[in-house]
């Protein structure tokens, strides 16, 4: 049954703010930062193959973090989690400062690794905190978080852009970022509702239930199953929507970047939106709903014949892109007593759709072209698809 604002009381609300700030710092750091790459280029005098390489250090880390997070919730709970997380980041952070204004690439590999590393471990953390308060709501919410997370991510590329623009050296707003990741998450976790480790989840690691017990779990495995699909699909848009558009339909830059805006405009709604759909339909009808939006836009977009058809199209692969990563976090953190390391599951095997999808549409694409090479887009959102059923909730709400 849900539960109002009126209901819910103070605890519960500031926690929802809480956890929110903690989605949006999160995307803000991501996003300041990576608007700003070709300044790490320059800074440290890299060629593209070099920087790629660099930055993969990022996902290396944030690979790494992902795995080991859940043990970590189950034993500390997901504030403290958070907090690590956010402090690891920070210390990663002022290492890459340091690099860029040195120019040595020596301190800034670790420096993106223990980066990739805390903001990894902060987002299974801040997942798990989500799944609880919308577990006490009684309603959708983590839909709204992600939606949270989205915005954070275009206002740290705003932010990026401006300091780009009035000439801040990238150095100094690292550094900056480095300050602002602890200190916030200091404020925030205060008012999580788990804090420490929650009865529950110490129970379960008393119990022997750890990661690898989560790993033999058919339906953890086909709910991590399910957020591969939808996270390729979201992955996918993030990196190519732009050169489909150029490349695919010989449009200018500006037609890319708004084909890339519509996407990333309409998987904000769509998240915004859902939690309504969500609490009226359930789970399993509203992401079905949602992956068949999603493969017609898939298919107007490298089939439509035109630009202006593929922007309708990029409109509906926002939306079918919109709810398979957040639905998958709270079906994966349905039993609260087993959240932390189920989460961490899921968000492995999702993660892992952002690290190889890019290369993997990026080498198919030198062969066949970019709308050619996206079609892989459409098996990876049919098996999303074909796994949806695995998010129909474990217990019922309160």
């Amino acid at each position: 049954m849900a539960v109002t604002d009126l209901q819910a009381g103070p605890r519960v609300l500031h926690a929802r703010t809480a956890v929110s700030a903690a989605f949006i710092v999160n995307g803000l750091i991501m996003g300041s930062f990576f608007a700003r790459t070709p300044a790490v280029r320059d800074a440290l005098e890299l060629s593209a193959a070099q920087l790629g390489l660099l930055l993969l250090c990022i996902s290396l880390g944030a690979i790494t973090g992902l795995p080991l997070s859940g043990p970590i919730v189950q034993r500390i709970g997901p504030g403290r989690t958070v907090l690590g997380g956010a402090v690891t980041g920070g210390v990663g952070l002022a290492l890459v400062g340091a690099g860029l204004l040195a120019g040595s690439v020596a301190l800034t590999v670790p420096g993106l690794f223990l980066a990739g590393l805390g903001i990894g471990t902060w987002d299974v953390a801040m997942n798990v905190e989500g799944a609880d308060v919308e577990r006490l709501l009684g309603r959708s919410l983590m839909p709204r978080l992600h939606a949270g997370f989205s915005l954070g991510t275009v206002t740290g590329a705003g932010i990026g852009a401006l300091t780009a623009a009035v000439g801040i050296p990238l150095a100094v707003q690292v550094i900056g970022l480095a300050v602002l990741a602890p200190l916030a998450m200091v404020a925030a976790t205060r008012f999580f509702v788990t804090g420490h480790a929650p009865a529950e989840q110490t129970s379960a690691a008393s119990d022997g239930f750890g990661a690898r017990n989560a790993w033999r779990e058919p339906r953890t495995l086909l709910v991590g199953l399910m957020v591969l699909g939808f996270a390729f699909t979201e992955g996918s848009a993030n990196d190519w929507m732009a050169v489909a558009m150029v490349d695919g339909y010989g449009t200018g830059e500006t037609i890319g970047a708004l084909g890339f805006g519509v996407f990333v405009t309409a998987m904000t709604l769509g998240r915004l939106a859902g939690t309504h759909a969500l609490d009226r339909f359930g789970r399993v009808p509203v992401l079905r709903a949602t992956a068949a939006l999603g493969l017609a836009g898939l298919l107007l977009v490298l089939l439509g014949g035109s630009w202006q058809v593929a922007m309708a199209g990029a409109v509906l692969w926002g939306f079918g892109a919109a709810l398979g990563f957040p639905v998958g976090m709270s079906a994966a953190a349905d039993d609260p007593a087993r959240a932390a390391v189920r989460v961490s599951v899921v968000s492995s095997i999702g993660y892992t759709a952002f690290l190889a999808g890019p290369p993997l549409i990026g080498l198919l694409a030198e062969h066949v072209g970019i709308l050619s090479a996206l079609f892989v887009v459409v098996g990876a959102l049919t098996i999303g698809l074909a796994a949806s059923g695995a998010s129909r909730p474990l217990l019922s709400r309160p």
